[in-house]
């Protein structure tokens, strides 16, 4: 007999719990997902409004965005040459993207840490505020300007 366990996982910390905001389009983006769902939505533990759903109707997990983007990549290196090749990356690897653009394009630290649900200020300068020649000389263009 197989059973089915769904529970919702709550963030490691407090800093995890937290509003973002997005642009028109990603929310238009969401918008339409929802308008074109064909199944109901689902409570677990409370919680509605899960935005993809498998083909049973179950909230989406991080191994079925991993198994995704694992196919995409393997898809799009069949179809070009070695030295065009996605590396293999996962859906956590785009979080880290978006937050090392952030502080690249001068992002507050306090709001990245905000943006990143970090709770010390410390991790989030270790992980994504790279400093380097090119980086400090385009700060300081920046800021004589």
């Amino acid at each position: 007999m197989n059973f089915l366990i769904i529970a919702v996982d709550t963030p490691k910390t407090k800093n995890g719990v937290r509003q973002l905001p997005m642009t028109e389009n990603a929310y238009q983006a969401f918008v339409r997902i929802n308008r074109r769902r064909k199944k109901k939505t689902i409570t677990v533990d409370g919680y509605t409004g899960f935005l993809f759903l498998n083909r049973n109707g179950l909230p989406k997990t991080s191994g079925n965005y991993e198994s995704m983007v694992r196919g995409l990549i393997k898809k799009y290196n069949k179809t070009h040459s070695k030295s065009e090749q996605l590396p293999a990356v996962t859906p956590h690897s785009f979080r880290h993207t978006y937050c090392t653009n952030m502080a690249n394009k001068g992002m507050n630290p306090n709001t990245l840490q905000y943006v990143m649900g970090h709770a010390n200020i410390t991790m989030t300068l270790g992980y994504y505020a790279h400093g380097s020649f090119e980086s400090s000389r385009a700060e300081i263009q920046r800021l004589v300007a």
